[in-house]
Parts: structure tokens; sequence; C-alpha cells
């Protein structure tokens, strides 16, 4: 695909490009969006350095994709309540996000995507990875792909969110963050294991650890060893790519054929993030 209004550079063969030439802060034309949209399908997650956003002009970016999502269960930036702030303090060891998902899969009608702006960054550490979902679909042999076709995964948010999730464990172990812990999380969802992404009719595989709980019609310990082997599979090191974070940087990805991983390898430094979710459509 080529560009005439930004400048595309790709970041890894599987996925993610740094666009330049574009100052986000500003009023995008139409055609300098519909080059960032292309942009955006071709690459699966786009990433933007050395832009000066405020948390208006970040949803105001964010909007153009589509409605925002108020995230539930995580206490918003003051006066933001789509943005939600995740920081990690110089004395924290838990950090937000430390494990292979995709955002909100848990919802009725999952994200479309996230926008991920560095308010601050550590000196070293602190990198985003990210996985191509339709590779890890197009990998898999014929009777995989057949036997996963006609099956649903149930998702819910109380692995992370309920009473016994892994918020209420760790809740003591971040300073800042204030993360809710209720039992509406234990409502459930069921989404193809394997969809079909609305805009570009390309399929992926759709299910994650930090929220797909089993498969429909299935026990857990039933559902546990295949699971197990799609997550593995899912994000083998041949479908990644690696963002390293400097402050004013930001990075748009589609929750519909990603997943993402935030390393927490920076102790005894801060780092603050500001996110917005983009709503999406009902998996099919």
């Amino acid at each position: 695909m080529s560009y005439e209004q930004i400048k595309v550079t790709p970041l890894a063969g599987a996925l993610g490009a740094e666009i330049s030439g574009v100052d986000l802060s500003a009023e995008i034309g139409d055609d300098v969006f519909r080059e960032i949209q292309d942009a955006f399908h071709e690459h699966l997650v786009i990433f933007f350095r050395n832009q000066n956003l405020t948390p208006n002009q970040q949803k105001d970016f964010s909007r153009r994709f589509g409605s925002l999502i108020v995230h539930p269960f995580v206490k918003p930036l003051d006066g933001h309540p789509e943005i939600i702030p995740i920081i990690k303090e110089k004395e924290d060891k838990m950090n937000f996000g430390g494990g292979w998902h995709s955002d909100v899969s848990f919802m009725e009608e999952p994200a479309l995507g996230s926008v991920l702006y560095a308010k601050e960054t550590p000196p070293f550490g602190g990198d985003t990875l990210w996985s191509n979902q339709y590779l890890a679909y197009e990998a898999l042999s014929d009777g995989m792909k057949d036997m996963l076709g006609g099956l649903k995964a149930v998702h819910s948010a109380s692995r992370q969110y309920g009473a016994k999730g892994e918020s209420a464990k760790n809740n003591d172990k971040r300073k800042t963050m204030e993360v809710a812990v209720t039992d509406e999380a234990d409502a459930f969802v069921e989404h193809p294991v394997v969809r079909t992404h609305a805009a570009t009719g390309r399929k992926s595989l759709y299910v994650n650890e930090g929220f797909t709980q089993k498969f429909a019609g299935m026990t857990k310990r039933e559902s546990r060893p295949l699971l197990q082997y799609l997550y593995t599979h899912c994000n083998s090191e041949p479908f990644t790519c690696r963002f390293r974070w400097e402050d004013n940087s930001m990075a748009f990805w589609d929750n519909r054929c990603t997943q993402h991983y935030a390393l927490n390898d920076y102790h005894g430094h801060r780092r603050e993030m500001h996110r917005v979710t983009i709503n999406g459509e009902r998996p099919a």
C-alpha cells in the first residue's frame, strides 16, 4: 500500500508500523485520516512519536474511529471518564496489563481499538508487545481451523475484577490506580473462537488468557488443554512486534485481531500512560 500524506515505517514483519509526518494535536484532514486508517488496517498497531497531546486531543483523535468506552472497573482520569490512567509508581511491584490479552473482550461489544499515550516513561524497560491474530489463525492446520470454526468461547472479567480475582489479591500492591472489585465482573458473554474482521474480512483467533474462561458447552477442565495450546500458539515470537516507549509516544492498536502484553521490568521507576478505548461491534 502506498501513502502520500504520511510516512509509514514497518516495525516488524508480523505487524506494527511507525507513522510520521502528522501532528495529532492539530485538526486532521480527511485525506490524512484515510491514510492513517489504511495503515491501521494494514499493520494492526501503529505508533506515533513526539506528540504533545492534551486529554481532549487524545479523545478527539480516538473519536474519529468510533464512540469511546467508559471502563466499568477502573477509575478514570479526573474530568475525563473515557480515559483511564495506567500508572505504576516507583514502589509498586505489580503493573497493569502484565499478561497477553485483548482489551475488554468480556463486553457484549468488545473494543475496536485502544489508543495509549505515554505521559511518563522509565529510563529503561516498560516495552509493550503485540501479536498478530490473523497470522496465528492462518498458521493452524486445516483440521484445527475446521474444529475451531464451530466453537464459541466464554469471556468474563471475573479473573481480573471479581471478588476472588487478581485485582482483589493485588490492589494493595498498586499505590495509585483504583480498580473496582465487584460481583458484576462475574457476568459472562460468548464470542466465536474465530472471528471475521468487520473492515478487512480476514479471520483471526479470538481467545485470550486474560478474559477467556472456557469453550461454550464445555467445562473449564475440558477446555483447558486446547486453550493452553492456543494461548501459547497465539503469541509465538514470529507473530509479534515490540515497541520501546518514549515520553509523548502514542500507540493505536486493533483489539479485534491483536493481543498485547505490557512488560513489568522497570522496578524503581515511575510509568504513567493514558488509555482511551474505542467501541467495537459484536464479534462474528
